[in-house]
């Protein structure tokens, strides 16, 4: 299953990258998450710019009959798993963990 959402996962960015324009958004796909059954697969997406976010999920939600045609041609599967488009946020969330940690230090080499 490892290799599945790997295979998955590189090529649906791929054809992201090449079909869909997204203005003044960077997306990138963290984790895809393929079922056992392989009939649905789950694509955690990142998007910096955020005041794009939901224009990019409904643009992805809108194109995904495509990009799972489009899938299929790439990647040789039993099915070609229905795509449900998950917004990541984790890189934000890490990036607010880092700037905690750094105010915490902040201010202990203050206190001292």
């Amino acid at each position: 299953m490892l290799r599945v959402n790997e295979v998955v996962k590189r090529e649906l960015s791929g054809i992201i990258a090449r079909e869909i324009n997204f203005e003044g958004a960077l997306v990138s796909i963290n984790h895809v998450d393929v079922t056992s059954d392989l009939k649905n697969a789950h694509v955690f997406v990142s998007v910096l710019g955020t005041e794009a976010r939901e224009s990019v999920m409904s643009k992805l939600a809108s194109h995904r009959p495509a990009l799972q045609a489009e899938l299929a041609r790439h990647v040789t599967m039993k099915y070609t798993p229905h795509l449900i488009f998950h917004l990541d946020n984790s890189i934000e969330r890490g990036a607010r963990v880092i700037e905690i940690m750094q105010e915490m230090e902040a201010s202990r080499g203050e206190e001292k």
